[in-house]
């Protein structure tokens, strides 16, 4: 799969209003076939950055994702809320979804 994450730093005035301003374009991602999964967090640490994690199937899903009108459409929208460049990590790994952690494994013990 295509794990990617990103951090995207907002302007203050920006920032009450961020998930609303990408609600369109977090929709449109989630119905693409190759798209595993599409989560924003905000920072425990700093209020105007958010956290985008997501995921595709494949390279090539993820190129598409890339090249579809929403994706030009959402960076667009977000572009005038930034205050910076937003930094991102983007990897090929094994799989399609979440390894469990086994230093905290859970039993199912009730």
């Amino acid at each position: 799969m295509i794990f990617i994450t990103v951090k995207f730093k907002v302007r203050p005035e920006h920032r009450d209003g961020w998930l609303s301003r990408v609600e369109e374009f977090t929709r449109a991602t989630r119905a693409e076939a190759g798209n595993l999964w599409f989560e924003w967090s905000r920072s425990v640490d700093d209020p105007d950055e958010f956290v985008l994690v997501e995921a595709f199937r494949d390279a090539r899903a993820g190129e598409e994702h890339v090249k579809s009108e929403h994706f030009r459409k959402g960076l667009e929208t977000m572009r005038e809320a930034l205050s910076e460049t937003p930094r991102i990590i983007n990897c090929e790994i094994p799989g399609d979804d979440w390894s469990r952690m086994g230093e905290l494994e859970i039993s199912d013990q009730a």
